[in-house]
């Protein structure tokens, strides 16, 4: 795969695998967080869950939803997890939509290593936004995906649309 140039998510980097050498996972450690804080991905906190943006998005405003508690077994979740789990999905797809205009979303979890899961111990949800075209030449031919937005600028647009649906 071609790597592409973008020093500005460095800083992301560097400080999320900090977090989770330290922690041992990631999904443990960003909760802990405050979501008004510009230096972090968080968008939003709920009693079971939080939803932050995904350092690695596979497309712009890409969002995951996260249990606070580490689980890798989707048959654990509980009742009361995954009312908010769907409840916070539904929210981002409302925000999304908002600020983005997508055409379509893929909603989703990848359960175990096998299933492409980059965080396979503590199992989490996508949100992804979807426009006609979105896969062009550059993933296909070059194995590259460009994400034109800067993280920080989606999540400052994600935080004014959240405080409209909560």
């Amino acid at each position: 795969m071609e790597k592409m140039w973008s020093p500005w998510r460095s800083l992301y980097i560097d400080s999320f695998n900090k977090d989770k050498k330290e922690s041992g996972c990631v999904f443990c450690e960003a909760p802990k967080e405050d979501v008004d804080d510009p230096e972090n991905l968080l968008i939003d906190k709920g009693k079971y869950t939080f939803t932050i943006l995904n350092l690695y998005p596979y497309n712009n405003g890409h969002l995951m939803v996260v249990p606070y508690r580490h689980t890798s077994d989707f048959g654990s979740i509980t009742a009361e997890e995954s009312n908010e789990i769907f409840l916070k999905l539904q929210i981002a797809q409302k925000a999304l939509t908002e600020i983005m205009r997508p055409e379509g979303f893929n909603v989703g979890a990848n359960i175990g290593k096998v299933s492409g899961a980059g965080i396979h111990e503590h199992i989490h949800f996508h949100v992804v936004p979807r426009w006609n075209g979105d896969t062009n030449f550059m993933p296909v031919l070059g194995e590259v995906k460009v994400i034109s937005q800067d993280l920080l600028t989606t999540k400052n647009n994600l935080l004014k649309a959240y405080s409209e649906f909560k």
